[in-house]
């Protein structure tokens, strides 16, 4: 796990994030909130959490992102009271006892808690397999430049409010939620073998998705339903999907 912590402070900053982010950040008082950055085309950017600490919100990303993120955030806040800088402070998360501090994840209850303080590190638990047990994607593996929120399961969570008002790329979101069921999307599957992340998968020798995280006999994987029948295949791999 290497995160980064960006700091944004200054009397708009809760407003500012407000008219950004995919979820409503009137919630920081309840704990942490999970969200996303999208295009003006509603595709994904950037996710992370969002944690009030005194007068300032800590934003917590993957490091790979956040100088990018910080860089998309400053040319948007124009004349508002923002200040946005990264610090030294370090995560830790585990699923055992919670320490003093320690803010729940949002998106699952087996994924336990998240600190924030001086040190970092987590206490050894498998995420991956419980990424995978309950299809929770991850930044840079499931969560691309090219991921619909809606189809990685933001929804499903806690990532996404489709109360709170406009945002950027609220209107395709919105769109994606309430003009159809979705074609296709993250979800769990059985694997008999296995396969590199990002290997295609087919059924009948049709293109049907993508093969991605896997452990334990299981995997995510990005599907068309209406291809997703029968046994697949992904490489050398065989996938079952069974719909919930």
């Amino acid at each position: 796990m290497t995160r980064s912590i960006l700091v944004i402070s200054g009397k708009d900053a809760e407003s500012f994030l407000q008219g950004m982010v995919t979820n409503d950040v009137t919630k920081l008082d309840q704990g942490l909130v999970y969200a996303a950055l999208l295009t003006p085309q509603g595709k994904y950017l950037a996710d992370f959490f969002l944690a009030r600490e005194g007068d300032v919100i800590l934003l917590d990303v993957d490091a790979s992102l956040a100088a990018g993120l910080g860089q998309r955030l400053s040319m948007y806040k124009l004349r508002a009271d923002v200040t946005i800088h990264e610090t030294d402070r370090q995560i830790r998360r585990g699923i055992g006892a919670v320490p003093d501090g320690a803010l729940a994840d949002p998106r699952h209850a087996a994924l336990g808690w998240r600190h924030y303080g001086t040190t970092g590190g987590d206490d050894g638990t498998d995420w991956e397999a419980i990424r995978v047990a309950h299809c929770i994607p991850e930044t840079g593996i499931e969560l691309t430049p090219d991921t619909f929120i809606l189809e990685a399961g933001f929804e499903r969570l806690n990532g996404v409010d489709f109360r709170k008002g406009c945002y950027v790329g609220q209107e395709i979101a919105a769109r994606m939620k309430h003009k159809t069921e979705l074609r296709k999307g993250l979800v769990t599957v059985d694997v008999e073998g296995a396969a590199p992340v990002g290997t295609e998968i087919t059924a009948n020798g049709k293109p049907a998705g993508t093969l991605y995280t896997q452990s334990g006999g299981h995997a995510i994987a990005y599907l068309r339903f209406d291809r997703a029948k029968g046994p697949m295949q992904a490489g050398p791999a065989v996938v079952h999907f069974t719909p919930g």
